[in-house]
């Protein structure tokens, strides 16, 4: 576990807040404020470097002070401090992560500025597709305090009620839910229909630059390819919108030995069965249809196909 190389990082950008190198223009005067932040500090007792992760991902935020709304004015900076947090939230068991997030947000009601803040932080580190610490998980533990605050109203509370839905639907460890696509033949199946010891849910736009990439990797990868030729995977490509004419001009794109459908009449988008934030999207279920792992990276999928076999 390298806790230390990230704490490394995380000291560097405190010690740049406390000797006032992250000042910014505020007003126009040019008004000049400082962030000050300092980790609290570990007891002796806790040794280890998991113990240690453990002990500053609940007491990470102890030390700042969430009524200075100088946090809003210095994004940087404060950017800076929550991928610390983050960092070290990916190093402990889930339970105490979603803990500390919760614990975050609680300290942030002390200023509805500063909470709101601690959302954008949120939708911009872990729920938006293109950051580096996006997870879903973390995600879902701001979005349960935000709906248990009193801080917002019912209707700041509709965005976070609605992506919270979203976000419960497909998790790790859960079934998918099932659906029907139809074939260049015109035939029907549904995904509960198909039997394979993993099932891989590849969802895509015909002519995607990033789509198309999947689409190589996948046909590149040593495990899928190995699991393909033993027969012990399918993978279902599936097109989400309702422009069949614009998929049937791509079907060439995917191997024959592929299932490769679209969805008739929209009705994963139409239901939001599947969160489709983002494309391509990909899905590893087992045999079972319960989902391993949910709207991952090719690698994440490797690796745990590598793992389990």
């Amino acid at each position: 576990m390298k806790v230390f190389h990230y704490l490394i990082l995380a000291l560097f950008a405190f010690s740049s807040c406390q000797n006032g190198k992250a000042q910014k223009e505020r007003t126009a005067e040019k008004t000049q404020e400082t962030l000050r932040f300092t980790l609290p500090e570990i007891p002796a007792m806790y040794a280890g470097l998991e113990q240690q992760a453990e002990f500053l991902v609940k007491h990470y935020w102890d030390n700042f002070d969430f009524t200075d709304t100088a946090c809003i004015h210095l994004p940087e900076i404060t950017g800076q401090i929550y991928a610390g947090f983050l960092d070290v939230a990916n190093h402990v068991s889930m339970e105490s992560a979603r803990d500390g997030m919760k614990r975050m947000m609680t300290h942030a009601e002390k200023d509805k500025k500063v909470f709101d803040h601690f959302v954008s932080l949120a939708d911009k580190y872990l729920y938006d597709p293109n950051s580096l610490f996006r997870n879903e998980e973390f995600y879902i533990a701001i979005l349960e305090k935000m709906m248990e605050t009193d801080v917002l109203d019912d209707v700041e509370k509709s965005r976070p009620q609605y992506r919270l839905k979203l976000a419960r639907k497909n998790r790790p460890g859960t079934k998918a839910l099932d659906f029907t696509y139809t074939t260049p033949s015109g035939k029907q199946g549904a995904l509960y229909g198909l039997q394979a010891e993993y099932i891989l849910v590849y969802i895509n736009n015909p002519g995607c630059h990033a789509c198309g990439e999947i689409t190589e990797g996948l046909k590149q990868s040593g495990v899928v390819q190995y699991l393909l030729s033993e027969k012990r995977m399918k993978i279902l490509c599936i097109y989400p919108d309702e422009d069949p004419g614009e998929w049937e001009k791509h079907q060439d794109d995917f191997p024959s030995s592929w299932i490769n459908g679209y969805d008739k009449g929209a009705v994963i988008r139409g239901k939001d069965l599947y969160d489709l934030k983002a494309i391509p999207s990909l899905y590893l279920l087992d045999k079972n249809k319960t989902v391993l792992l949910k709207d991952a990276t090719l690698p994440q999928i490797e690796q745990m196909l590598n793992a389990l076999n």
